[in-house]
């Protein structure tokens, strides 16, 4: 009897493929039934041979599409060499990568991790830390306030302030010492800061609660807020920066600068995760030896992809590309009000869609995008986020456009 093991890669189904993942991995995914076995630039192909483009980028991990040639070559080189000493030693790539990263991002100091929540709770740390040794909030009363439809991780500590039920049930007794505000509201935020505030933490746009951007003006009081009460402001960048807006950062569009950003997914070029906190150095400078780590952060090979990536952004190019084809994108998604979507918001290579109702579910869209060789994923219901790599052409965005318009537009 001839088993899935026997079978050459290419004579597996996507059948097979699926039902392997289900028998064999936690079910804590729902992935549309696309089984993807190569990707080049903005398009993937399926075990059957099938090509899509690719809309979602990986949340933004794959800012400048797939294997880009330049990634590639930097991790290869790196294989070579050496992979991995933990920082016990030190490594010819570490430094480097800091002091690039940190040019690149107009910061002080580099704090290298390897996912974003990693990067989120590191940046928890060192604000609480700073709140007790430098701003003198009394032992154990620091407080960190958040905005609600966040989303910064899945990690115990992080859901403790999600106000996402299925992020949360379940998961409890959870840790203390953060103020919810609904996000966008400068006045709910004014009434939360005080004097045991040790930082704001926030996205300048929200990804997971449908790529949405705060009301002109919220950052920046964002900014003075936490400058009178004398806190730390905080800006998760992992999903909206690194040119996904057309700048470095999306704060920098508000001309808002933070006190420490968390960054991630396209800092690892969509081929190793890596993180980091960067931002001022006597904010970063509390952490002493021993007080946090990593085994895996900032090491060599991920500090090789990661000045690769620095590298790239440091031309302007994927800004430039991502400011340009974003007017595009979002000219185009405006013209669709109307017919089958009921709002877009956004910027840059970014856009939450949401499908007017009476039209198809967020799932319901992605799977019949799919049929028509374009990948995306839904969120809360009915909206669509679209992510297209940075490297895509004119002609392909308006290929996806195009498909979701057909999708959008026809009846349930």
């Amino acid at each position: 009897m001839t088993t899935f093991a026997d079978k050459p890669a290419r004579t597996a189904s996507s059948a097979d493929f699926i039902a392997l993942d289900e028998r064999w991995s936690t079910h804590n995914y729902h992935p549309l039934p696309v089984v993807i076995a190569e990707g080049e630039g903005a398009w993937v192909t399926d075990v059957q041979g099938e090509r899509y483009l690719d809309f979602l980028s990986g949340y933004s991990a794959l800012n400048f599409g797939h294997r880009h040639h330049e990634l590639v070559s930097a991790a290869v080189e790196q294989l070579g060499r050496v992979t991995l000493t933990s920082r016990a030693f030190h490594h010819d790539q570490l430094g480097l990568f800091c002091r690039e990263l940190a040019e690149l991002t107009g910061t002080e100091l580099v704090l290298p991790m390897n996912s974003g929540a990693e990067a989120v709770e590191s940046a928890l740390k060192v604000a609480r830390k700073w709140a007790y040794r430098v701003k003198g909030v009394p032992e154990g009363q620091a407080q960190i306030v958040v905005a609600d439809s966040n989303f910064h991780g899945r990690t115990t500590t992080i859901v403790s302030f999600s106000t996402d039920d299925t992020a949360r049930a379940d998961f409890g007794p959870f840790t203390p010492g953060f103020v919810v505000v609904p996000y966008g509201d400068a006045a709910a935020l004014a009434e939360a800061v005080t004097d045991r505030t040790a930082a704001v933490l926030l996205e300048p746009i929200q990804g997971e609660a449908g790529v949405v951007v705060p009301p002109d003006g919220y950052l920046a009081e964002a900014r003075r807020l936490c400058d009178e009460a004398g806190a730390l402001l905080i800006a998760d960048e992992i999903q909206s920066g690194l040119a996904r807006t057309g700048t470095v950062f999306a704060l920098d569009h508000e001309r808002v600068t933070a006190d420490l950003y968390t960054l991630g997914k396209a800092l690892g070029g969509g081929i190793v995760p890596v993180s980091a906190v960067v931002g001022r150095a006597d904010v970063l400078g509390v952490l002493k030896p021993g007080e946090h780590g990593s085994t895996f952060g900032g090491n060599p090979l991920a500090c090789a992809v990661g000045r690769a990536v620095v590298r790239l952004l440091s031309t302007g190019e994927f800004q430039q590309r991502s400011t340009s084809l974003g007017a595009h994108l979002h000219t185009r998604l405006s013209e669709l009000v109307g017919h089958g979507v009921s709002a877009v918001r956004g910027r840059g290579l970014w856009a939450g869609v949401d499908l007017a109702s009476g039209g198809p579910t967020g799932r319901e869209a992605s799977e019949a995008l799919r049929a028509r060789g374009v990948l995306c994923k839904e969120t809360h219901g009915h909206t669509l986020r679209l992510a297209p790599p940075l490297v895509i052409e004119e002609s392909d965005l308006d290929r996806g456009i195009d498909a979701l318009a057909e999708v959008a537009g026809r009846p349930a």
